[in-house]
This record gives structure tokens, C-alpha cells and sequence, in this order.
């Protein structure tokens, strides 16, 4: 939490004094109270209102005050608040290894599926681009607020060839912050820029994903990366002589986290359809919100103004007077 006038606390140095005199206020009473004649009708009253009851008003109007005086200094609190305007890259693996059946009915048609339900639901005013990256990286879509036509560009994704995964990232960078975004220049200041990178495999071609999360990060582009797919997937390629074989195609996770790191965006690890579309709920509502300072002055005074009606409520109710 944050002050804007900050000095104002000081006035909280008046609650001691005013404790102080309460507690010689008290003694006060309980020596008159000793010159009360009538010893057996005092002690009736003192046991019929028991001691602690008659502070609890005071301690509530000192709470109060302490909270009263804490929003003259104007508070400010971190809040939840929903994001006005945004760029999000897609950047989707359309690798061979994509058509492994792990992740049912395969890693691609998975992965497709739970893009457009993401894209369905951000904030109609962010915008949306697409990357696709196998043997090489393709800006499917710039960022547009055109959601047909980023699902449109979904569908056409087919899994065939390498994997290069630097060069997608490179890719994103530019399409959403421009070509010197790329070279390290500085990037154009606007809305915040995000990249959501879904791969199923480590880079095999082009660019390393390290070095391109570095240039990300200079151009303050944040990356979530997604890992789909489980180690014991594979997939069936042709071995020349008419038949087929099986390779392994696990995920690269080490490599995404370090990605992710990097730019100050989170790892998700989506072995199953499920998990991917999980993961894609959560990165919506975390893209969907941002922190920002909100002054609080009104809800302390209103919870000074409730402590003051509890006071006096406790105050009528049990010695029957106000305050």
C-alpha cells in the first residue's frame, strides 16, 4: 500500500494521548466510585455490567480515528483493473511431431481448438496476431481485432517439418512491435505486447530460442510459453523404402522455460487436451487484468464510519448512553 500524502500519518501520534488519557480518565472514576456509600448496591451494578463492556465503545471511537486519520493521507492499494488495450501473439508449433496422438485426437487438432476458444474470449478490443513456425516461421495473421480472421488462419495449420522456434519468436517481435524491434532496437512505446508460444518439441532449426527471448525482453515483450504433449509421444514418418517408422517426439520444456523467464512470462506444462485448455483459461483471465494503484480513501472512511456505528450501538446497548 501506498501514501499520496504520506506526511499526514503523522497525525496518528495523537492515538497515544488519547489512550493515555482514557486509561487516567478510568482511574478517576474508579476512586470516586469508592466514595460511593451504598457498597452493596455499587458491587449489584458492577457485577451486572461486566468491566470489559465499557471499553469496547472506546476502543472501537479509537479505531475509528486511526483509520479516519490513515485516509487523510490518501491510500492507495494494487487492484485488479480490466486491461483497455493489448497486443497478443499467437505463436503456434506446426511441426511434424504435432501429429503425434498423445494428446487426443492429435497435438495439432488440440491445439487449434483451444487457440479459438482463447481467442473467442480476450477482450474484444485486444489485439490478436498469428505465427505459425515448422521448417520456418510464418506471420499467418498481424494483429487485427478480426477474429474470424486469426481462426480462419488456425484452420489452415497443417504438422509437417522442423522446428524453428527462434525464429518464430523473432517473428512475433516484429509483427507486433516492427522491424527494429528484431535488431534490438528500441520498442515503440503502446499497449502492453504478450506471445503466447505453444510447442511440442525442442528447436531443431534457425535462430536460438535463448538469444530471441533476449531481443524479446529488450523489446519488453512478455512470453508465456505452453509445452504440449507427453515424453512417450511419437509419431509415424515415411523411411524411404515405402514403409515407416516410429520417433519419439517429446516436449521441450527446459528450453520453454528459459524462454519464459527470460521475458518475465510464466511456463505451462498441457500434457493432455485438457490441461491445454486449462492453461489457455488462466493465461485469458491473466492477460484479461493488470495492477494498477487505486485510491482507497473512500473504503477507509467507510469502514471508520461502520466502526463508529458499532461503538455507539454497544455504547446505548450496554451502559445506555452515547458515546
Amino acid at each position: 500500500m501506498r501514501f499520496q500524502w504520506p506526511w499526514l500519518l503523522a497525525s496518528l501520534v495523537v492515538l497515544p494521548l488519547l489512550v493515555a488519557l482514557y486509561v487516567r480518565w478510568q482511574r478517576r472514576r474508579v476512586r470516586y466510585a469508592v466514595r460511593f456509600t451504598n457498597l452493596d448496591l455499587l458491587a449489584g451494578v458492577v457485577r451486572s455490567t461486566p468491566r470489559w463492556r465499557r471499553h469496547v465503545p472506546a476502543a472501537l471511537y479509537l479505531s475509528a480515528l486511526a483509520v479516519l486519520l490513515v485516509s487523510l493521507a490518501r491510500p492507495e492499494a494494487e487492484v485488479l483493473v480490466p486491461r483497455q488495450e493489448a497486443t497478443i501473439v499467437l505463436v503456434m508449433d506446426a511441426s511434424g511431431s504435432m501429429a503425434a496422438t498423445d494428446v487426443q485426437p492429435t497435438r495439432m487438432f488440440s491445439a487449434q481448438q483451444a487457440a479459438k476458444h482463447f481467442v473467442d474470449s480476450a477482450p474484444e478490443d485486444f489485439k490478436i496476431g498469428l505465427v505459425s513456425f515448422a521448417t520456418s516461421a510464418h506471420v499467418i495473421s498481424p494483429p487485427t481485432t478480426d477474429r474470424n480472421q486469426v481462426k480462419l488462419g488456425l484452420d489452415t495449420l497443417q504438422a509437417r517439418g522442423g522446428t524453428a522456434m527462434g525464429e518464430a519468436i523473432n517473428a512475433a517481435v516484429t509483427t507486433s512491435k516492427g522491424p527494429s524491434a528484431q535488431s534490438g532496437g528500441l520498442a515503440p512505446e503502446g499497449p502492453p505486447t504478450v506471445v503466447l508460444l505453444l510447442s511440442d518439441g525442442a528447436s531443431t532449426i534457425g535462430a536460438s530460442p535463448i538469444e530471441a527471448a533476449k531481443l524479446a525482453a529488450t523489446s519488453k515483450v512478455t512470453i508465456f510459453t505452453v509445452a504440449l504433449g507427453t515424453p512417450t509421444g511419437v509419431v509415424e514418418i515415411a523411411d524411404g523404402t515405402g514403409g515407416s517408422r516410429r520417433v519419439p517426439v517429446p516436449p521441450d520444456p527446459i528450453t520453454l522455460h528459459q524462454v519464459s523467464d527470460l521475458t518475465g512470462g510464466r511456463f505451462y506444462d498441457a500434457p493432455t487436451d485438457r490441461d491445454l485448455a486449462a492453461v489457455y483459461d488462466q493465461l485469458g483471465s491473466k492477460l484479461g487484468f493488470e495492477r494498477a494503484l487505486e485510491e482507497v480513501t473512500a473504503l477507509f472512511s467507510a469502514v471508520a464510519i461502520g466502526l463508529l456505528v458499532v461503538g455507539g450501538v454497544l455504547s446505548l446497548r450496554w451502559l445506555g448512553r452515547f458515546p
